[in-house]
């Protein structure tokens, strides 16, 4: 076997790893989307327990969930190191609106006006 045989073998072999590799990490954003969606829908209806559990059925091993709710809508981030070779992170983001009745009211908000406007003496515009 020659010095340039052993080169091209190598070269192959690192081309081979990279192309497996950025397979696997598109196959890994995908998923992370997927239950990021399916997370989002299930929190936003009030479920999130359950949404939790089916998106961790369908992200991959190893990510990280993340769920807050801003305002009326609920977003979600799933992330995940793909390729433990690489310092690559890939995640998904998903949003939803929450549904009415679904979370509990937080009451009314303080800058809100009250419905009865004790300047004029009753709740009817001026």
């Amino acid at each position: 076997m020659t010095v340039e045989a052993a080169v091209a073998i190598g070269t192959l072999v690192l081309v081979a790893s990279a192309a497996i590799g950025a397979v696997a990490t598109v196959m890994a954003s995908v998923r992370c989307v997927d239950a990021a969606r399916e997370l989002a829908r299930l929190a936003a209806r009030g479920d999130t327990e359950r949404g939790v559990a089916a998106a961790t059925g369908i992200a991959p091993a190893g990510s990280r969930m993340d769920v807050r709710t801003e305002g009326d809508t609920v977003v979600v981030v799933v992330s995940v190191v793909p390729v433990g070779l690489l310092p690559l992170e890939v995640n998904g983001t998903a949003t939803g609106v929450v549904e009415p009745g679904a979370l509990p009211d937080p009451g009314p908000l303080p800058d809100r006006a009250p419905a009865n406007d004790a300047t004029t003496g009753s709740g009817a515009p001026p």
